[in-house]
């Protein structure tokens, strides 16, 4: 088995196969995959993800509760933004969330056709890796990145989640792997450290919006594998 890394949407063109019986990784570390690992824990029937905000307010008007975030802030319009502290028991146990993202759901639309979709974030880290490992299928992990743009913080998770599965004897499938290794051995000492020059962790201090941080870093609070269905267009 192969394992590979998409470093962008605006690249995933270059790697589509939808053909192909692998499985694909959506990561969005800050803030998007975190957030639908943690809604799905705390009780969430499903996470239905929409690419535009005009899909996100018609379901709005249909009933549906609604997580939506631009440019890391919270629409006027929704229910939810996207912190995974927003989601909690209370509010979201037996829902169907919509949930609308400046990235993430930008990367879950650009690779919906894919044999087998799955979220991933540190959080989940160790289920996703069983779950890759346990299927025996090549692995494609496409970061959602910034705008379409290469980002440092999916960047890593990648590298970490390459780690785990060469571990078990995956083989490279292209030099972005070596790449995202060695981003995360360097930043393995201290992540946060690590992370902290970049630019999106500016962006969120900026909004006043870094009290998930640290949850965003931290391994293996969650221990399930979101699974995108593209019959019926949700996570469960």
């Amino acid at each position: 088995m192969k394992t590979d890394i998409c470093f962008s949407p605006a690249l995933y063109p270059c790697y589509a196969d939808n053909n192909a019986e692998r499985i694909v990784i959506v990561v969005d570390i800050f803030r998007a995959t975190t957030t639908m690992c943690a809604a799905l824990k705390n009780g969430a029937r499903s996470i239905i993800p929409v690419a535009s905000i005009e899909e996100a307010l018609a379901y709005k008007e249909k009933g549906f509760p609604v997580g939506a975030e631009r440019n890391v802030r919270r629409c006027g319009f929704a229910d939810f933004g996207n912190s995974p502290f927003d989601y909690t028991p209370e509010k979201v146990a037996g829902k169907d969330i919509v949930f609308t993202t400046t990235n993430g759901t930008q990367a879950i639309e650009a690779a919906s056709d894919s044999h087998t979709l799955i979220i991933g974030a540190f959080s989940n880290i160790s289920a996703v890796a069983d779950f890759c490992i346990a299927a025996q299928k090549d692995v494609l992990v496409l970061c959602a990145g910034w705008n379409n743009r290469f980002n440092i913080e999916d960047t890593l998770y990648a590298g970490a989640v390459a780690k785990r599965l060469l571990d078990k004897g995956y083989t490279y499938a292209s030099d972005a792997v070596e790449i995202a290794l060695a981003m995360w051995r360097d930043a393995t000492p201290g992540l946060r450290n690590y992370i902290n020059h970049t630019e999106h962790i500016k962006r969120l201090g900026a909004n006043n919006l870094q009290d998930s941080v640290e949850y965003c870093l931290t391994e293996d609070t969650v221990n399930l594998v979101p699974i995108y269905d593209k019959n019926k267009k949700n996570i469960y």
